[in-house]
C-alpha cells in the first residue's frame, strides 16, 4: 500500500431538520390546537484514531465527506430522526489543521481517541412551541441551522520513541532489521527507503521501545533536495535521536562531515528538533581492521569535538547493538519517571512538540510555496515561438 502521510479534506455536517407546521385535526375533536414537532439535528463528523491504519490513502482519491441532514419534524409531535454522525477512521498520529484559520484543531494519538470536526446543524422547531395563553394557534416555526463546514489538513507523523538520523547507506535500515522484526529494503544503493519505517525493539520481557527508520538526508535537504525534508517531521514526537554514521564510506568522505551535513539540515528545518537528545552511532566497524577500530572511531569523536554519547556497532553483525539498545530502553524509562515525579517537566516536553510541530509545519508550508513559485515561474519561461521566429502551434491531444 503506498504510503500517505498528508491530505487534504472537506468535512460538511449534515444540516438540521426544519420544524413542522401542524394543527391537530381529529373528528370530534374541536380546537385541537397545534401538534406540530421539531426537527431533528444534524449528523457531526467526527475523525477516530484507528491503529489498524498506517496511511492516509484513502482520503488522497476521496475528499469530500459529508454527514446526514436531520428530518423534518411531523404532526402529532412528532420530531424528526436525528442525523447519523460520519465517523472518519485515521491512522494514530494524525494531526487536524484547519486550513482557514490555520489552527490545529486536536491530535490524535490514541487508539480509539476521537475528535469532532464539525458540528451538526441545530434543530428547527415545530409551531407547538411557540402556544401559549395568549397565541392559541401559533403559525411561527423555525428552520433548522446549516452544519459545520470546514477545509482539514491531515497530517500523519508516526509515534515512535527513538528515531533514526543519517546520510543514504549509512545503515539505518540494516540497524532497524538487526534490532527489531521489521524488514525495511536493504540494498547497496542510495535511497532504498522511501518512507518512514516502524520496528518493537523487545529489549526483555516487558520492556520495550518503538524506533523510526526515514529516508536518508543528503547536503541541500532543507532547500529541496534528495527527498527533501517532506519526512523529517516524523521525528518530532521522538524522544531521542540515534544518528548513524558510516565509519569506513566507499566513496572515501569524512564521517566526521557527514555527522555535520546532517546537523545542519537538522537545525535548518526546527531548530528546537536540533536540540533534542542526539547519541552517535559509528556504523560499519566490521569494515575496519579489528587492531585499528579503536583509534578510527575516535579520531572521528575527537575531529568532531562531540561530548555526548557515543557506541561502535555492526548493524550486519549486530556487534555492538545489544548495549546500544539496552542504554536507550534505560535512558526511556528514566525520562518517563521524571515526567511522572514532575508535572513541569511533562509540561515543558509539551511545549516543545508543540514548538517542534509548529517549526516543521512552517517549513514544510514554505517548501510547498516555494515548489509553486518554481512551477510558475517555469510557465512564465516557456516560449511558444521558436529562434526563427516560426510560430509554434500545439495540438490538444
Amino acid at each position: 500500500m503506498k504510503f500517505v502521510d498528508e491530505a487534504t479534506i472537506i468535512v460538511e455536517a449534515g444540516k438540521g431538520g426544519h420544524g413542522c407546521l401542524s394543527f391537530r385535526r381529529e373528528k370530534y375533536v374541536p380546537k385541537g390546537g397545534p401538534d406540530g414537532g421539531d426537527g431533528g439535528d444534524g449528523g457531526s463528523v467526527y475523525l477516530e484514531a484507528d491503529g489498524s491504519l498506517n496511511t492516509l490513502i484513502d482520503y488522497r482519491y476521496q475528499r469530500k465527506h459529508k454527514a446526514h441532514n436531520g428530518e423534518p419534524g411531523a404532526g402529532r409531535n412528532r420530531t424528526g430522526t436525528k442525523g447519523e454522525d460520519l465517523v472518519l477512521p485515521v491512522p494514530v498520529g494524525t494531526t487536524v489543521v484547519d486550513m482557514d484559520t490555520h489552527e490545529v484543531l486536536g491530535d490524535l494519538t490514541r487508539e480509539g481517541q476521537r475528535l469532532k470536526v464539525a458540528q451538526g446543524g441545530f434543530h428547527g422547531l415545530g409551531n407547538t412551541r411557540f402556544k401559549s395563553s395568549v397565541n392559541r394557534a401559533p403559525r411561527q416555526t423555525t428552520n433548522g441551522s446549516e452544519g459545520e463546514a470546514r477545509n482539514l489538513r491531515l497530517e500523519l507523523k508516526v509515534l515512535a520513541d527513538v528515531g533514526l538520523l543519517g546520510l543514504p547507506n549509512a545503515g539505518k535500515s540494516t540497524f532497524i532489521r538487526s534490532v527489531s522484526a521489521a524488514k525495511p529494503k536493504v540494498a547497496n544503493y542510495p535511497f532504498t527507503t522511501l518512507v518512514p519505517n516502524l520496528g518493537v525493539v523487545s529489549v526483555q520481557a516487558h520492556q520495550s521501545f518503538v524506533i523510526a527508520d526515514i529516508p536518508g538526508l543528503i547536503e541541500g535537504a532543507a532547500e529541496g533536495a534528495g527527498l527533501g525534508v517532506r519526512f523529517l517531521k516524523h521525528l518530532v514526537r521522538t524522544r531521542l535521536l540515534l544518528h548513524l554514521v558510516d565509519v569506513a564510506p566507499y566513496d572515501g568522505s569524512s564521517p566526521a562531515d557527514s555527522v555535520k551535513t546532517i546537523a545542519h539540515e537538522l537545525e535548518k528545518f526546527s531548530e528546537t528538533l536540533a536540540e533534542r537528545p542526539r547519541w552517535l552511532v559509528l556504523n560499519k566497524v566490521d569494515m575496519v581492521a579489528e587492531d585499528e577500530r579503536e583509534a578510527h572511531c575516535q579520531a572521528i569523536v575527537d575531529e568532531l569535538g562531540w561530548d555526548g554519547p557515543v557506541f561502535w556497532i555492526s548493524a550486519l553483525t549486530g556487534e555492538g547493538t545489544k548495549p546500544l539498545v539496552q542504554a536507550v530502553m534505560r535512558w526511556i524509562e528514566e525520562q518517563a519517571e521524571v515526567e511522572a515525579e514532575n508535572p513541569e517537566a511533562a509540561e515543558a516536553e509539551a511545549a516543545r512538540r508543540q514548538r517542534m510541530d509548529e517549526e516543521a509545519r512552517a517549513k514544510l508550508a514554505a517548501d510547498r510555496q516555494a515548489r509553486r513559485a518554481a512551477r510558475q515561474d517555469d510557465d512564465d519561461d516557456f516560449d511558444d515561438d521558436d529562434d526563427d521566429g516560426v510560430e509554434v502551434v500545439y495540438a490538444p491531444y
